[in-house]
């Protein structure tokens, strides 16, 4: 009976199914099948050369009881989600909220220095610049200058700070694909809405925030949070960049740079999906919750 309805369904709006067709199989191929293949891989011993041999749950074990760098990863990766994703989330949203008040060049302008650190590929190297751990480091420099310190911090190798300025530089990056999403998001509500909002009893902009612009936006606000979720979860290259790879005694160790040790330096591909799947397990989990959050607001 479903089987008849969906090609009921499907005829009657064949061209709506011809357009997404496209994006359908690359999701597919690119997206389903390699989780999939993750997944199936996850139970195996996998080194590139030997012919793949079914072990079961044998990763698991090794991944939860003898892998001390991976508890240490989920730790940091944990805090980067749980500091940066919501951070960045309400920054991007109350920046975009600014930006949408500007008049149209002037939001485009400022629209594009917002977003552009998040594109821009070499981000990382003014922040080498200023963290550098010699004197002529600027922070180093400005702060021996000033007589806070009388040596120079070691900001990017050091356990004790590399993590924070990771977060920092985080921070700074996150503006993407969601303040985007915000942007087109605020463009879209309709005008009336606040008019009639202010017949009803709105005085201020903020009581206009909360009653009218966050409900209109409620598909944007998830994407945003999805996009942060992956984000946040999938940290790696500012890790890298900035406190080496590995860092020192795995203090910037993330779950994607620990997938990055054991897939492509030891070539253990099934250990490598192993931990991909804890991943990706972690990150439906998180968007599940807050999906459901949404729903009911």
């Amino acid at each position: 009976m479903k089987e008849r309805w969906l090609w009921h369904d499907i005829k009657k709006y064949n061209q709506s199914y011809l357009m997404v067709l496209p994006y359908t199989v690359f999701f597919v191929i690119f997206v389903v099948v390699p989780v999939i293949t993750a997944i199936v891989l996850s139970f195996t011993y996998f080194n590139m050369i030997s012919p793949v041999r079914f072990i079961g749950l044998e990763n698991y074990k090794r991944l939860f009881l003898n892998d001390d760098v991976f508890l240490i990863s989920i730790k940091n990766t944990m805090l980067f989600a749980f500091v940066t994703g919501p951070v960045s989330y309400f920054v991007a949203l109350i920046t975009a909220w600014f930006i949408n008040e500007l008049n149209p060049k002037l939001r485009a302008f400022m629209t594009l220095v917002f977003y552009a650190p998040s594109v821009a590929g070499n981000a990382y190297i003014i922040w080498t610049f200023i963290f550098s751990g010699d004197r002529y480091g600027i922070l180093n420099g400005f702060l021996i200058q000033t007589g806070l310190i009388s040596e120079s911090i070691q900001w990017l190798t050091d356990p004790k700070t590399n993590l924070t300025v990771i977060i920092i530089v985080q921070l700074w990056l996150s503006l993407g694909a969601g303040f985007l999403a915000f942007i087109a998001g605020l463009q879209t509500i309709d005008r009336s809405m606040y008019e009639a909002g202010a017949v009803d009893g709105i005085r201020n902009r903020w009581q206009e925030l909360w009653h009218i612009t966050l409900p209109s936006m409620k598909p944007q606000l998830l994407f945003g949070a999805v996009m942060q979720i992956a984000s946040s979860f999938a940290v790696s290259d500012v890790a890298e960049q900035l406190a080496g790879f590995p860092s020192t005694n795995y203090s910037a160790h993330t779950i994607v740079t620990h997938i990055k040790d054991v897939g492509t330096l030891r070539y253990e591909m099934g250990y490598a999906c192993a931990i991909a799947v804890v991943l990706f397990s972690m990150m439906v989990m998180i968007k599940s919750i807050f999906s459901n959050l949404m729903a009911k607001e």
